[in-house]
């Protein structure tokens, strides 16, 4: 039972990855860690069933509870979460290289950030711009206006591409 369980929240992480990939990055991780603590039987079977529950809620919800409340489209939660991700990871690489320089790459900026890209891409976006080569480089300008990073322009806009509603 477990495992049938187990195979269908892994089948909808799997084919929802690409719509969201860091949030159903940390969703196939919180699903591995659990299968793993009932292997080595540090949860009894009714501990995982109250947890792979609260996964399985969240995956279909397509969001964590923690998210905030402006983040209300499956693209803005996917835009957030990518950049939140890459702004931790700076900042934990900044202070672990001792650097003096701070950057500010609270969730806030990284909320702020998701809204200007989101809210960008709406009104500035050519209509019909998946597969037409230079409508795509007007959508990775817009990306760019805000982010002003190659490589970020390039994870959000294949975030982007990925999502119905831009």
């Amino acid at each position: 039972m477990a495992e049938a369980i187990t195979n269908n929240v892994r089948k909808k992480i799997i084919k929802e990855h690409l719509n969201d990939p860091v949030f159903y990055d940390r969703m196939s991780a919180l699903l591995k860690e659990i299968l793993d603590d009932l292997r080595a039987k540090r949860i009894d079977y009714e501990l995982f069933l109250k947890r792979m529950a609260e996964v399985a809620r969240q995956v279909q919800a397509g969001k964590a509870d923690d998210t905030p409340e402006a983040l209300n489209t499956p693209g803005l939660r996917a835009i957030y979460n990518q950049l939140e991700r890459e702004w931790t990871s700076a900042v934990k690489n900044t202070v672990a290289q001792g650097s003096a320089t701070y950057m500010a790459a609270s969730s806030d900026s990284a909320l702020e950030a998701a809204l200007r890209i989101d809210s960008a891409v709406k009104t500035r976006r050519p209509d019909g711009w998946r597969g037409v080569l230079a409508k795509e480089r007007i959508v990775k300008g817009i990306i760019n206006d805000v982010v002003k990073d190659a490589d970020k322009v390039e994870r959000i806009f294949l975030i982007l591409k990925a999502q119905s509603e831009y």
